[in-house]
C-alpha cells in the first residue's frame, strides 16, 4: 500500500517555470513514428497573417528561445486544436481552455519527472551520458531510470490533462468515440515520450476531430486510453517505487497524483433506489449486523490521508460475498446498506457513490466486458469519493473458468475482478466495499468467490417471530388487523440476534465439516490452542483441497474484523465534530480504545463460518451435478426405449 501521509505539494512558481518548454513543444516539434503508423492526414492549416497566427502562448522570460524550430509539415498541435473549427477565424473559448489544460498538464510531468530524476540520482547519471562519463556498469540502471521517468511523465501528463479537461467541460466529456488503440508510448527519456504522445493525439485530433464541438470527446478519449496503456507497462518496470510511494498535490488545480491511480474530482451518483430501514430487514443478523457496521466504517476514511483507520488496523471489509436463496432478502440488504451510506455521507458532506454491475456488462465485443467492468471498479474505487459496488448474480455475470458455457465476456469479467480484489496493485483504503451476492455462489469460480473476505449468509426470516414481523411489514398499514399476541420486531434486536447467530457457529453447521470438528477433536482434545486450531485447519484441507491459504487469510481477516465488533455511535454519525471532522491520528486513537481482544471463541467460530460456507457451496455444487448426471441418464435410458420401440 502508497505510504499516503507523505504528500508533497508541486510548488506552483515551479510548475509555471515549466511553462515555456510545455509551450514550444505545443508549439510545434518534429516526431518519425517508430511504433505506430502515420495516418494519411494534412498538417494542421496556420491562421491567416493578422488574425492570430502561430505562438499564441509568448514567454514574456527574458533571455530564453522560445521560437519553434518544427518544419511547416511537423507536429504543430496547438495549431492542430486552433483551427479544429474552421469556420471561425479566431481561438474560441473551448479551445484555449483545451490548450491551457494541456500547457499546465505538461509542465506539471516536466516538474514531477524531474523530481523523481534528482530523487533516484537519474539528474547525475544524466549529466555523466551528456558529458560521456558514463560508468558502464551504471549503464543498466541508467536506461531503467530513463524508462520509469519517461512512464511517470506520460501517466502524469495524460492524468492531468484529462482531470482537468472532463471536469471543466463535463458534458462534451460525456460524449463516446472510438478513436482506436494508443501504440506510441515511448520510454527512451521523457521528452521523446511527450513529443510521441503528441503526436499521436496530433494524428486522432487530425483524424476524428471534424468539428469543435468533438475536441473534448477525442482529447479525453486519447488520454484515457494512453492511462491505461502506461499503467499496464508500469507494473512490469522497475525503480518506480520513489513515485509510487508518495503523492502530489496540486492545490490551484485541487488535484492529487497518487501513483498510477486515475485523478477524478468527486460527483456523488444520483440514487433512484427505494431505501431500506435496518428494522425492514427480517432476519439475517449478522449480515444485517456487518452490513450496518461496514456503512459506519466507510465513514472514518480520512479524506487527507486517503486511509482509512479500519483499514490501518486489520478490521475492514473489503470484498464479502451475500449468498443464499432466492426471496432471503439480499436486494433488501443492498438497499438498506446503500441508504444508510448515502444517509450519512449527505450529514457529513461527503460525495457517496453506489454502481452495480450487471448482466448489461457483458459485451459480445472482444475486450469490451473487460473495459465495462474496470470502469465500474475505477468508479468505485475513487480516492475523492465514499463508494459501495455491488455485483447482483455474479453467478450469471462472471463466468467459471473451465466451463464450457461460460461466455468469452464472463471470462473477461472474472479476471478482471480477480486482479481488482485481491492483485498485486490492489490497494485497500478503505474508502469503498465490493458486494458480490448470489443464489448460487456454487456456481461461481472457486478462486474468485475466496477473494470474498467475508461472507453474509442472507437466509431470509427463519423464527416464528421473524415470520410475524415480515408479514406485519408488508401488509403495510391499510388494515386493522390486530397483530396478536407478539412484541413487534423484539426479535429483530440486533445486539441479543447477532450473539445467538454467532454462538451457533461454535460448532459446524454443516454435516462433512461437522464430522472433521469431532474427529480433530476427539483426538486432540478441545480446540485452546493456536497449534491445535492449526490442526483443525489441515484437517479440513485435507477434506476440501480448495482450502488454501487465502481461505486462512479470509478467516484471520474476519477474526479481525470481530475484534473490532462494535458499531460506531450513532452520534458520531449525526454530530461530524465528534468523530468525523477529527484528524486522521484522532479517529485512529478513538477506534483502537473500543476495539476489543481476539478470543479463542472468535477464532473457532470464524473458521466454522467460513468453512461452513464453503461445505455448502461445495455440497451443492455436488447435488446439481449429480442430479444433472441422473437427468442425462434417464434422458439415454428413454431414447434408448424409444429406439427400440421405433424398430418393431
Amino acid at each position: 500500500m502508497s505510504n499516503t501521509a507523505d504528500q508533497m505539494e508541486l510548488k506552483e512558481e515551479l510548475i509555471r517555470e515549466k511553462y515555456v518548454a510545455a509551450e514550444l513543444l505545443l508549439d510545434g516539434f518534429d516526431h518519425t513514428p517508430r511504433l505506430a503508423k502515420k495516418a494519411n492526414v494534412k498538417p494542421a492549416k496556420e491562421r491567416s497573417s493578422g488574425i492570430g497566427t502561430r505562438r499564441r502562448f509568448r514567454s514574456t522570460t527574458p533571455g530564453l528561445v522560445t521560437k519553434s524550430t518544427a518544419r511547416p509539415e511537423g507536429v504543430h498541435i496547438g495549431e492542430r486544436i486552433a483551427t479544429s473549427s474552421e469556420d471561425d477565424p479566431l481561438v474560441s473559448p473551448l479551445q484555449a481552455s483545451v490548450l491551457h489544460g494541456l500547457r499546465r498538464a505538461l509542465s506539471t510531468a516536466m516538474l514531477v519527472s524531474d523530481q523523481y530524476a534528482d530523487q533516484t540520482g537519474l539528474s547525475e547519471l544524466l549529466k555523466d551520458n551528456l558529458a560521456g562519463k558514463l560508468a558502464h556498469g551504471k549503464q543498466a540502471e541508467f536506461s531503467e531510470l530513463l524508462a520509469a521517468s519517461s512512464l511517470i511523465s506520460l501517466y502524469v501528463f495524460a492524468n492531468m490533462a484529462r482531470y482537468l479537461l472532463t471536469n471543466t467541460h463535463a458534458e462534451s466529456s460525456s460524449t463516446v468515440v472510438e478513436i482506436g488503440e494508443v501504440e506510441e508510448v515511448l520510454t527512451d527519456n521523457p521528452q521523446l515520450a511527450l513529443t510521441g504522445a503528441l503526436w499521436e493525439l496530433d494524428q486522432d485530433l487530425a483524424l476524428f476531430a471534424t468539428s469543435e464541438d468533438k475536441l473534448i470527446a477525442i482529447v479525453s478519449a486519447y488520454f484515457e486510453k494512453l492511462m491505461e496503456k502506461v499503467s499496464l507497462r508500469a507494473a512490469n518496470t522497475p525503480r518506480l517505487e520513489a513515485f509510487t510511494s508518495v503523492s502530489y498535490h496540486v492545490e490551484d488545480d485541487n488535484f492529487e497524483i497518487d501513483g498510477f491511480t486515475p485523478a477524478a474530482r468527486g460527483k456523488s451518483t444520483t440514487l433512484t433506489m427505494t431505501f431500506k430501514k435496518p428494522n425492514e430487514v427480517v432476519g439475517n443478523h449478522i449480515a444485517k449486523h456487518q452490513a450496518m457496521k461496514l456503512s459506519k466504517m466507510l465513514m472514518a476514511y480520512d479524506f487527507k490521508r486517503k486511509l482509512n483507520p479500519f483499514a490501518e488496523l486489520g478490521g475492514f471489509i473489503f470484498t464479502f460475498m451475500g449468498d443464499g436463496a432466492p426471496g432471503t432478502g439480499k436486494t433488501t440488504l443492498i438497499q438498506m446498506m446503500a441508504g444508510l451510506i448515502n444517509d450519512y455521507c449527505a450529514n457529513a458532506g461527503y460525495v457517496f457513490r453506489y454502481e452495480n454491475l450487471s448482466t448489461d456488462s457483458i459485451d459480445s465485443y472482444q475486450g469490451k466486458s473487460a473495459q465495462n467492468a474496470k470502469a465500474f471498479i475505477k468508479n468505485i474505487i475513487d480516492p475523492g469519493v465514499i463508494g459501495f459496488g455491488t455485483i447482483d448474480d455474479i453467478d450469471q455475470l462472471a463466468g467459471k473458468r473451465g466451463d464450457r458455457q461460460s461466455s468469452a465476456g464472463q471470462l473477461e469479467i472474472t479476471a478482471v475482478l480477480m486482479e481488482s480484489f485481491a492483485g498485486a496493485n490492489t490497494v485497500v483504503r478503505g474508502n469503498c466495499t465490493f458486494g458480490m451476492f448470489s443464489n448460487y455462489p456454487e456456481n461461481v469460480d472457486d478462486a474468485l468467490r475466496q477473494r470474498a473476505a467475508a461472507r453474509l449468509l442472507v437466509d431470509g426470516p427463519q423464527s416464528r417471530a421473524d415470520y410475524i414481523d415480515i408479514l406485519h411489514l408488508l401488509m403495510g398499514k391499510n388494515h386493522d388487523i390486530p397483530v396478536g399476541k407478539h412484541d413487534l420486531f423484539a426479535a429483530q434486536q440486533i445486539n441479543q440476534a447477532v450473539a445467538a447467530s454467532y454462538d451457533s457457529h461454535s460448532k459446524p453447521q454443516e454435516d462433512g465439516l461437522l464430522n472433521v470438528y469431532d474427529r480433530v477433536s476427539k483426538k486432540i482434545g478441545k480446540l485452546d490452542t493456536i497449534a491445535k486450531m492449526g490442526t483443525y485447519l489441515k484437517g479440513i484441507q485435507e477434506v476440501d483441497e480448495r482450502f488454501t491459504g487465502r481461505a486462512i487469510k479470509n478467516i484471520t481477516d474476519a477474526v479481525k474484523v470481530r475484534a473490532m465488533d462494535f458499531e460506531l455511535p450513532d452520534e458520531w454519525m449525526e454530530s461530524t465534530e465528534i468523530f468525523l471532522a477529527k484528524d486522521y491520528d484522532t479517529k485512529l486513537a478513538m477506534i483502537r480504545e473500543l476495539s476489543k481482544p481476539i478470543t479463542v471463541e472468535m477464532v473457532i467460530q470464524e473458521i466454522n463460518r467460513y468453512a461452513d460456507s464453503e461445505f455448502r457451496y461445495a455440497d451443492k455444487s455436488d447435488e446439481v451435478a449429480i442430479e444433472n448426471a441422473v437427468r442425462d441418464m434417464r434422458r439415454t435410458e428413454e431414447a434408448k426405449r424409444r429406439y427400440v420401440k421405433g424398430k418393431r
